[in-house]
Parts: structure tokens; C-alpha cells; sequence
């Protein structure tokens, strides 16, 4: 097959590209939605990468990340090839050509015969030639440059508790398996063709199928009938319900997107949302994040937050949407202990505070080491940093360091709070509390709901059940398994 202003590829050529062998086609089955299928800008994202492994979880078993269902992959790659590889491996996967090195002396590390580090099914480096120090390692990666010189580097290490705040992932959407959108889409057209609909069967395809599993039922609901999935039940629904089944069917890259938009644009700023959000994702989940961002408004995310916040609050946006934290999860006691007291001598020790030391800590340690320094902290002073920061700071500012320090310390309880807070006192803050249950239904919403009844006596459930009402509510129930 050739395409318009593309040479036709040759079977065995030196092709740019891997072919999967026995197919006959370019791209691997479930190769991912196509983002024009669904309405969105070519090369948009579509998923969001693997959730960070250092929020303050136990290890889960068998690994970071979603939980695979029996059978299959919940990514849209598929399953991965039996190696482990995330990328197809063999010999045939790249054109092996005499400028690049041999097999056996590839600068990149190698598992099986795939051209990618691989462990388990991480896209990450393995171990063994991780670009952090590893645990005999004496440095950070880079310390080999000029700046090294004469320089007596701390002796870092992997921190014992490694293994013990990897996420714990415990959702409560997971893949559908069996899954067949086809089938799927037949039931969302039979629920809104004709007079009426029918809100349970749409509650009862969509909250229980993942983000990735909603698109595929919508280009599917397009090849059927060709008509655009999401239109039809914006016209269809209403209110509060319309409004969190869009966001379920929304790529949760672009929703993330359109929230910090939203947040940034027209008059006045929701920092809440800016917090929530940049405080908490992993480099990976941010950089992703700022790609949609650009793909659907032509914009620069740090560009916007430049210009609608200001102070050191701008500072703090700044620096998190970078992305630039250290994620090795390597410790060393000794500069957590240095940490502490500069983090002292920048707020209870002097007359004002230095933010700028507070930043800089808050945004660039791993989350290991940090908890090393709150605990330092703790012991210099008798008292948690929680309390030093409500004491040096306020407003905005205030807020965005204790989201980094509690998310640090506990995700779930952190999201546990921040779920209640859009449930308490006079109404209720639905925008806030459809972003928390759609984005992390798939992840650690089992703990949050834990947590949640820990901190206020109450089930999570009971509270959705107190403060919404009609199909909204249903369906917020069915996202987080209490249907």
C-alpha cells in the first residue's frame, strides 16, 4: 500500500520503520485510537504514561502500574512480546546496517534480543544500568562532568524503604475482559436511538470500561453509524451527568489539559486545580500533559501559568510543570540532614523566609529522599514541616508546598481530603469533584476510599450519596465500585 507524497516500501528494504512480521500491516494490532477518530489534532496523546512509583504506597504484586487483565494488555500496544520488551523485538524489528554497532556492543543496554532496556514490562531503564546511581553507586548521574572535578560526592544509596513506596495500585475501573466495542457501541446507539434514553445502560458500558477502552468504543460508534459518540450524548444528557461522562470519554491527557486551561483562562485563577494536578503527577504524567496541552491550544503551558500567576507561587508552577524532579528514589542521610537545616534556616530561623530554598527542595528531591528530610525536620524541631510551612507562608503559595509535602507523604490521603473538600459545607464543588473521581478511578481510588473513611468516619460512598443526586450520582458511584 502507498500513501500520497510517501515513496511505496519494499518488502525487505532498509525500511526506517519495524515491520511486524506474519501481519502484513506497518503498525502492531491495538495499535492505540487514532486522534482524529475521536476529534483531536494529529499526534495528540492519547493515554497517559505509567503513574510515578514514589508517592507513599506499598509495593503492589507484580508491579507498578494498571493491573493487566488475564489475556491481555490494558495498553494499547497489546501484549507485549514474551521477552518483556515494550518495543517489538528480534532481529527483523530494525534494519541492521554496518554504521551501527553489532549486537553485542549496542551502547544501550539489552534483555533477550530487543534493541530497548527492558525489566519486566517497564519503559524505563533495568537496574543494572539504570542512569541513577545504582546501589553501589557513589553519585548522580552526570557527576563525571566538569563541574566533578576535585568535588567529593555524598555517598547516595538506594533507600531501604525502595521496594515500599512503590504505587500501590488499586483501582476501581479496570479493563473490561472480555471487551468488545463494537457490541459496546450497539448498546450506547440502541440507550439513545429513539424516544427517551436510557441513562442506566450508558452508566453500566462506560464506568465500567477504562479511559483507553471509552475510545475505542467511540471510533467504533463512528464506523458504525458515523456520528461522533461524544455529540450524541451531549445531546442526549444533562446537567452534572452530561458533564462527567464528557470527561470520561475525554483522553485523560486532553482532559487534564482542558482542566488547566480552563483553570488559567478568562478572569481570575483556580489555583486548586493547578495545585491538584502539578503537584502530585510524575515528570512523565506532566510532560505528557504539557504535549496535549500544545497539540489542542497552540500554547505553551508554562507560558500561561507565567502569565496568570505571579510571586513565588508563578516560581512553584514554574518549576513543577518543568518536570525536571530527580526520580531515582536514591537516599543519603547526610544531605537530607543538610536539607533540614537549610530548610530551617530559610523559615524558623530567620527574620522572613527564604521561598526560594523551599522550592528548590520541594521540587527537585526524589520522593525518598524527601521523606528522609521531613524527618530530619522533624527531629531538629519537635515538630512536622507541615506546621513551619502554615507558619512562613500564606495564601497560594502555603497551599502548593503542603500539596507537595502531604501527596509526598501519602497520595491517597492527600486525594482523600482533597475529595472532601468538594464535598463539604454549602454545595458542592462538582468540577473539582468529577476531575478526582475520573483521573483516579483507574489508579489508587480502593486506597483513597480507605482513607477517606479513616480521616471522616464516613464511606466515600455514603458522601456522594449525601451531596448528589439522580444518574450523576450512580454513575460517580459505579466509577469508584460502590454501584
Amino acid at each position: 500500500m502507498s500513501y500520497p507524497g510517501y515513496p511505496p516500501y519494499q518488502q525487505g528494504s532498509n525500511a526506517p520503520y519495524p515491520q511486524q512480521p506474519n501481519t502484513g500491516a506497518p503498525y502492531p494490532p491495538q495499535g492505540g485510537v487514532f486522534p482524529p477518530s475521536v476529534g483531536y489534532n494529529y499526534g495528540s496523546p492519547m493515554y497517559m504514561p505509567q503513574p510515578y512509583g514514589g508517592a507513599g504506597y506499598p509495593p503492589p504484586s507484580g508491579g507498578a502500574g494498571y493491573p493487566a487483565p488475564s489475556g491481555g494488555s490494558p495498553y494499547p500496544s497489546g501484549a507485549p512480546p514474551s521477552s518483556g520488551a515494550p518495543y517489538p523485538s528480534g532481529a527483523s524489528a530494525y534494519p541492521q546496517t554496518q554504521q551501527y554497532p553489532a549486537h553485542g556492543s549496542s551502547p544501550y543496554p539489552s534483555q533477550g534480543s530487543s534493541p530497548y532496556p527492558t525489566q519486566g514490562s517497564s519503559p524505563y531503564p533495568s537496574q543494572g544500568r539504570s542512569p541513577y546511581p545504582s546501589h553501589g553507586s557513589t553519585a548522580y548521574p552526570g557527576n563525571q562532568g566538569p563541574h566533578s572535578a576535585g568535588h567529593v560526592t555524598p555517598n547516595y544509596s538506594q533507600s531501604p524503604s525502595h521496594g515500599q513506596h512503590t504505587r500501590k495500585t488499586s483501582p476501581t475501573v479496570v479493563p473490561a475482559n472480555p471487551f468488545n466495542p463494537r457490541e459496546d457501541a450497539e448498546v450506547l446507539r440502541k440507550a439513545m436511538k429513539g424516544f427517551g434514553t436510557d441513562e442506566k445502560a450508558i452508566i453500566n458500558v462506560l464506568a465500567r470500561r477504562t479511559n483507553m477502552q471509552r475510545l475505542e468504543i467511540a471510533v467504533q460508534f463512528k464506523t458504525l453509524y458515523g456520528k461522533d459518540l461524544i455529540s450524541d450524548l451531549k445531546s442526549e444528557l444533562t446537567g452534572n451527568f452530561e458533564n462527567l461522562v464528557v470527561a470520561m470519554m475525554t483522553p485523560l491527557p486532553q482532559f487534564y489539559a482542558k482542566e488547566l486551561h480552563d483553570a488559567i483562562s478568562g478572569l481570575g485563577t483556580d489555583e486548586t486545580v493547578l495545585i491538584d494536578v502539578l503537584c502530585t503527577l510524575s515528570n512523565a504524567e506532566i510532560r505528557c500533559i504539557t504535549a496535549a496541552y500544545h497539540k489542542t491550544y497552540y500554547q505553551n503551558l508554562e507560558s500561561d501559568l507565567k502569565g496568570d500567576t505571579g510571586g513565588h507561587f508563578k516560581r512553584l508552577m514554574v518549576s513543577l510543570c518543568s518536570a525536571g524532579r530527580d526520580e531515582s528514589m536514591m537516599t543519603n542521610p547526610q544531605t537530607a540532614a543538610a536539607d533540614a537545616q537549610a530548610l530551617l534556616r530559610a523559615g524558623e530561623l530567620r527574620f522572613g523566609t527564604d521561598e526560594s530554598t523551599f522550592n528548590m527542595i520541594l521540587c527537585q528531591r526524589n520522593h525518598a529522599q524527601l521523606r528522609l528530610v521531613f524527618s530530619e525536620y522533624q527531629r531538629l524541631t519537635g515538630h512536622d514541616i507541615e506546621k513551619a510551612i502554615k507558619n512562613e507562608f500564606s495564601g497560594d503559595i502555603e497551599d502548593g508546598f503542603l500539596a507537595v509535602v502531604r501527596s509526598i507523604k501519602n497520595q491517597a490521603a492527600y486525594f482523600a481530603k482533597a475529595l472532601n473538600k468538594s464535598m463539604k459545607g454549602l454545595g458542592t464543588n462538582d468540577r473539582d469533584l468529577i476531575r478526582l473521581v475520573v483521573t483516579r478511578s483507574e489508579i489508587d481510588m480502593g486506597e483513597i476510599k480507605r482513607e477517606y473513611a479513616a480521616k471522616y468516619g464516613e464511606s466515600l460512598a455514603d458522601a456522594i450519596k449525601g451531596d448528589c443526586s439522580g444518574d450523576y450520582k450512580k454513575c460517580l458511584l459505579a466509577l469508584i465500585g460502590e454501584s
